[in-house]
């Protein structure tokens, strides 16, 4: 298969970055198309757009019907129906690549035809003041060990060996096959979603982990460090990601990892029990395929709870 990268750039009101991160995708030889979709933009960044598609015949822009603003992964989703390479990439608008970014990677799709995705390490370039501990923090986003593709979602949903961005991310496109494409329902984390699908779905393998690949734009607009946004839609994201595995005959030894993430979240709500039943059969409801079996009662909250309601009959004597 001819490694053709189709890099998918989704554009809101960013003519600030957006022109350095279409060149930086098309300085990459292995690049044959940058889509870029407009996503709704009132700034010049139409304008931007039209100029460098006069200057290089490889740009593609795409606007959603009636040029209305969808969010990021309606964008995504838009590029990625587009895209015409048979791998795809990934780059937001205030992101850039770096040189050689699909280098390695085309190797490893080469020498591993089994492989379905390479993921790499990204940076942060500040375009703004940042603390000491912030550019600790973002100085490499990656995943800190090699790790095999049979228990990365493992590896993922405990957290302890780090993460990776989607900027560092090449997929077949056929991936999408297994996967689907991006939650549209999610203000934020619908790339973190889509990451732990393809972790459960496709063979996934570390590329370049102790240096990067891309770097992020860290900026005044920036929403990856709202912490409240993300805090507010983590457990929507796991609640999705469990239905969808439910429904896609995901294992139920994982199945029950993803919801003891999940109840480990929700309990620090510190809801009512009637609150927490309620919340359970919701859960399972739309999982019918895990309250058949044991994890409907490992999970029921009179159990989870159990030592908390009776804690007279864990009393030593």
């Amino acid at each position: 298969m001819q490694f053709s990268v189709s890099v998918i750039i989704p554009v809101y009101n960013d003519e600030r970055f957006i022109e350095k991160a279409i060149n930086s995708a098309i300085q990459q030889p292995e690049v044959s198309e940058i889509v870029v979709v407009n996503d709704g933009s009132t700034d010049k960044t139409e304008h931007i757009l039209e100029n460098l598609q006069k200057q290089n015949s490889k740009i593609k822009v795409y606007y959603h019907e009636g040029k209305l603003n969808k969010g990021r992964s309606a964008s995504r989703n838009l590029g990625i129906k587009k895209a015409i390479g048979n791998y795809i990439a990934f780059l937001d608008a205030d992101d850039f690549y770096l040189p050689n970014r699909f280098t390695n990677d085309k190797k490893i799709f080469n020498e591993r035809k089994s492989i379905e995705g390479v993921y790499n390490a990204i940076s942060a370039h500040f375009y703004r003041e940042g603390s000491k501990a912030e550019k600790e923090q973002l100085s490499l986003t990656t995943i800190k060990k090699r790790i095999a593709a049979e228990v990365l979602f493992e590896a993922l949903l405990l957290g302890s060996e780090g993460h990776f961005s989607i900027d560092g991310l090449t997929l077949k496109k056929s991936a999408f096959n297994k996967v689907g494409y991006f939650n549209q329902t999610m203000l934020v984390s619908e790339d973190t979603e889509l990451i732990f699908k393809l972790s459960l779905k496709c063979k996934l393998q570390s590329g370049i982990i102790d240096k990067p690949v891309a770097m992020r734009g860290v900026h005044g607009s920036n929403v990856f460090n709202r912490e409240d946004l993300y805090a507010e839609h983590r457990i929507k994201m796991y609640q999705s990601l469990l239905f969808w595995a439910n429904k896609n005959q995901v294992a139920l030894h994982r199945i029950d990892k993803l919801l003891n993430t999940l109840w480990v979240l929700k309990y620090k709500q510190k809801k009512s029990l009637i609150s927490y039943i309620g919340y359970w059969g919701h859960l399972f409801f739309n999982a019918p395929r895990s309250i058949f079996s044991m994890l409907g009662i490992k999970y029921f909250p009179i159990i989870r709870l159990r030592q908390k309601l009776f804690p007279f009959l864990y009393k030593h004597s």
